[in-house]
């Protein structure tokens, strides 16, 4: 290694003052006049970064034509583009690593609020909209989306701005028999995904993707770019399944393939109310989550029109995959599934690139190409809400459940199930708790398509809906999937967030992992400079 000399380094500290004069000047310009924030922050840049000649096509302010389309572009919650709210003072999509170095130092300087983007289907619209203070500028991982994937070591490195879409994508088109156990949605952004958890169809098998991280790569709160051994395993810990946002920005992850048959089986079979779906849906209770482990049946629960016209019903589509051959698919389902009634017919053998469509509700036929569209098929106006749920419902009490059900337009549960490998990771081996004694996950959805004019009532009713279901969920605390964030369950307000408010989120989201996330949040970033309404707080705020 080449080391400087003398000169060379009083070089350097000259040049650093120099900057740091000229930068003084123009940060007390843009603090007195009209002088744009964005453009002390693109001179900053021009010094720190090492590929300066770029910006000029990554920064996006109002006034840049193309402003509207990048803030938008995957942006998936309408909710959170409507006209009456915030918006960045500027957007900056980084085209190399070093780019976020420097965004990360300069924003810290500037005194620049920070919201980072990957794949933008965070729920409540936190990567690109700030309730709590602005101005604030969005750094947008869109164009760093790189992936080498490495079939002999059974590993590939990922960054963070690739869907995971394009990572099966980027698997399958150098094995039949590698996969990843990630999300089922094919554009989640794989920077936020894996921060939250990513549960998906290999779960009961594999675990979580943040399960198969082997190593990452982080911008911290002093900039600078850490892999596993330099920013040490308190950290490393924390950015797998800590939620997004709090501790630096992920530029890469390593992660671990697994092995995956040549011949995979898909099926959906649908149950409505007049097909007995109150009988399959009490036992899948029972059997899912103890059901081969190489069997994953999710259950989505939707309203549609009845029998006798006029009048609605409840329908349950139970849409799996297994790891295996239709053959051996209805051995197992026939000794511990026979109500649900599968046949030869129902099964689809397929390979494991096509049952990510399949899953991801893709027509049949579609081309795994399509992956690398990495664009989502949808976007709504939207609320979530999740539960865990640890005791089977009672048969009898799900017809109440309908009643409040099918008073909202639209309404959706899905009901993913755990059990297998998820049950054999300790609570504590990442952030992630919901593991051992946890039968199934519920999502809840409401979605519209007219804005603001029936917001007031989806949102009544999804809030009804969960406070219906509180006796159902798990308690003390009544666990919710970060993932699925919820301002409805608590929230920051601007820094100096106390442990106690940000504990009534934090244990809902965590249990009790959330006291060794503060404890690494107060080492790694004591100033609280990575933050939003449901970051990990620090014990004591500095102000940066």
């Amino acid at each position: 290694m080449k080391h400087n000399t003398r000169e060379e380094k009083s070089y350097s500290i000259i040049m650093e003052s120099l900057f740091l004069s000229s930068f003084l000047i123009l940060l007390s310009i843009s603090l007195t006049t009209s002088f744009p924030i964005q453009e002390a922050f693109n001179h900053c840049l021009t010094f720190r970064s090492q590929t300066p000649n770029e910006f000029p096509t990554a920064v996006y302010t109002p006034n840049n034509a193309s402003y509207t389309s990048i803030l938008e572009s995957t942006a998936q919650n309408l909710r959170y583009l409507l006209p009456s709210l915030p918006k960045p003072e500027f957007i900056f999509t980084p085209f190399h690593d070093s780019q976020v170095q420097a965004a990360v130092i300069c924003a810290k300087q500037l005194g620049i609020h920070m919201r980072v983007r990957s794949g933008g289907h965070d729920y409540e619209g936190l990567s690109y909209v700030s309730f709590i203070e602005k101005p604030f500028m969005i750094l947008d991982l869109v164009k760093l989306r790189e992936i080498n994937v490495d079939i002999k070591q059974n590993t590939a490195w990922i960054q963070a701005g690739a869907t995971i879409g394009e990572v099966y994508y980027r698997i399958a088109e150098k094995s039949a028999v590698h996969g990843f156990p990630a999300g089922l949605c094919t554009s989640l952004g794989i920077g936020g995904h894996i921060t939250g958890g990513a549960y998906g169809s290999m779960m009961r098998k594999y675990g979580l993707g943040a399960d198969n991280v082997i190593d990452a790569r982080i911008v911290d709160a002093k900039g600078r770019i850490l892999d596993r051994a330099a920013m040490g395993e308190d950290l490393f810990w924390a950015i797998r399944g800590g939620g997004g946002g709090s501790f630096g920005v992920i530029l890469w992850w390593k992660i671990k393939l697994v092995p995956v048959p040549e011949t995979v089986t898909v099926f959906t079979v649908t149950k409505s109310l007049e097909q007995g779906a109150n009988k399959v849906l009490y036992r899948w209770q029972e059997v899912a989550p103890n059901i081969d482990e190489n069997l994953f049946i999710r259950v989505l629960i939707q309203t549609a029109n009845g029998s006798v016209p006029g009048r609605r019903t409840v329908t349950t589509s139970y849409n799996a995959l297994f790891l295996g051959s239709a053959e051996k698919l209805l051995e197992v389902m026939n000794h511990s599934f026979p109500e649900l009634g599968l046949t030869t017919k129902d099964c689809v053998e397929t390979s494991w690139i096509k049952s990510v469509l399949y899953i991801a509700g893709y027509p049949n036929g579609t081309a795994p190409e399509i992956l690398l569209q990495a664009k989502s098929t949808t976007k709504a106006y939207f609320k979530a809400k999740s539960d865990f749920i640890r005791n089977v419902i009672p048969e009898n009490c799900l017809n109440s459940l309908w009643r409040i059900f099918l008073q909202e337009d639209g309404p959706l549960m899905i009901w993913n199930p755990y059990g297998g490998m998820m049950g054999r990771i300790p609570e504590s081996a990442t952030p992630f708790p919901h593991r051992q004694g946890t039968l199934y996950k519920i999502q809840y959805v409401t979605g519209w398509l007219d804005g603001e004019k029936s917001m007031a009532r989806h949102m009544n009713w999804i809030r009804k809906f969960y406070y219906f279901m509180a006796p159902y969920a798990s308690k003390y605390p009544r666990e919710a999937y970060v993932n699925y964030r919820d301002l409805d369950i608590g929230m920051n307000h601007e820094y100096s967030t106390s442990f106690s408010k940000a504990s009534v989120w934090g244990f809902k989201y965590f249990k009790n992992n959330f006291f060794r996330l503060v404890q690494v949040k107060t080492k790694v970033d004591p100033s609280n400079f990575f933050r939003h309404e449901q970051s990990i707080p620090p014990f004591h705020t500095k102000r940066w």
